[in-house]
C-alpha cells in the first residue's frame, strides 16, 4: 500500500492528482526561488498566507499556502510524504474526492491558523496541512473503516501519525496550527468521502489501464510467475522510508 513498485510512467498514468501536486510544488519553487522571475516573487508575496491581509479580504490566502514552499528541503519533504502516502488514498477515493479531500484539509489548517493565532503579521505556507488531512483520513479508516486497511499498514500509519505530531511539536518554524487543523479537517471528512471506498489494490489500477474495447487483457495470475524479491523485503522498505523522514526532520 505504501511501497512504490510501479514505474515512473506507471505512477503519472496511475496517480495524476499526486503526480500534478508534486509537479506543481517544484515548478513553482524553481520559478520563485531559482529562476527568480518578477511575476513570480509577486506569486509568492500575494499567495502566502497572512492572518492582517486575509481579515482585510483577502481570502484566496487560505488557498494559495497550500501549493508554495519556503525552500527546495520544505518542498522536498512534502512531496515525499505525499508520494509515499496519497498515492493509495487517491485510488481509494477517485481523483475527484481525493482533490475535494486535499483542498478541504489543506484550507482548514489555514483556517484553524486564522482564527486561532493571535498574530496579525503571522505569515505560513506549504503543503503540510493538506497532507496531515492525508495522515487524518487514514487515522478514521484504522479506527472505524478497518476492512478498507489492514493491521500491518495500520501500524504503519499509527507509527507516522504520532512521528508527524513529535516533529510538529518539536521542530522550530511550523506551523503548528496548521498541521492540526489540517488533520482535524481530514478526520472529519473522512465519513463523507470514504462512503464506498473499497480497499487499495494495486490489481485494480493495473486493469483498468489493461482493459481494451475488444477484450479482456488483464491476467491477474500472470504475476505469479514472476520472482518478486521486493515482497521479502516491503517491511524494510517501509521502516528505512520512515528512518528518512525522521533523518530529513533533524537535519532541515
Amino acid at each position: 500500500m505504501f511501497v512504490r513498485t510501479e514505474s515512473f510512467k506507471e505512477f503519472l498514468k496511475f496517480y495524476p492528482v499526486v503526480s500534478i501536486l508534486v509537479g506543481l510544488h517544484f515548478f513553482l519553487w524553481i520559478l520563485i526561488d531559482v529562476l527568480q522571475f518578477g511575476f513570480a516573487q509577486d506569486i509568492e508575496r500575494l499567495g502566502v498566507g497572512v492572518n492582517l491581509f486575509i481579515l482585510q479580504g483577502e481570502y484566496w490566502r487560505l488557498v494559495t499556502p497550500i501549493f508554495l514552499h519556503a525552500g527546495f528541503a520544505h518542498a522536498l519533504f512534502n512531496s515525499f510524504s505525499l508520494v509515499l502516502f496519497g498515492p493509495a488514498l487517491e485510488q481509494m477515493l477517485g481523483k475527484v474526492k481525493f482533490i475535494i479531500m486535499y483542498l478541504f484539509a489543506g484550507i482548514i489548517g489555514n483556517l484553524g491558523t486564522f482564527v486561532v493565532n493571535p498574530e496579525a503579521y503571522y505569515a505560513h505556507l506549504g503543503a503540510s496541512g493538506a497532507i496531515f488531512g492525508i495522515f487524518g483520513v487514514y487515522v478514521y479508516m484504522v479506527l472505524y473503516r478497518k476492512h478498507l486497511i489492514d493491521q500491518a499498514n495500520s501500524q504503519i500509519i499509527m507509527v507516522i501519525f504520532i512521528l508527524g505530531l513529535f516533529m510538529t511539536f518539536t521542530r522550530p518554524n511550523i506551523n503548528v496550527l496548521g498541521h492540526l487543523f489540517g488533520l482535524i479537517g481530514g478526520f472529519a471528512i473522512a465519513p463523507a468521502i470514504l462512503k464506498n471506498a473499497r480497499p487499495f489494490s494495486i490489481w485494480q489500477v493495473r486493469a483498468r489501464r489493461s482493459v481494451s474495447s475488444d477484450e479482456i487483457t488483464f491476467n491477474p495470475n500472470r504475476w505469479n510467475k514472476r520472482s518478486v524479491p521486493w515482497k521479502k523485503f516491503a517491511g524494510y522498505v517501509i521502516w528505512a522510508a520512515i528512518a528518512i523522514l525522521v533523518i530529513i526532520a533533524v537535519v532541515f
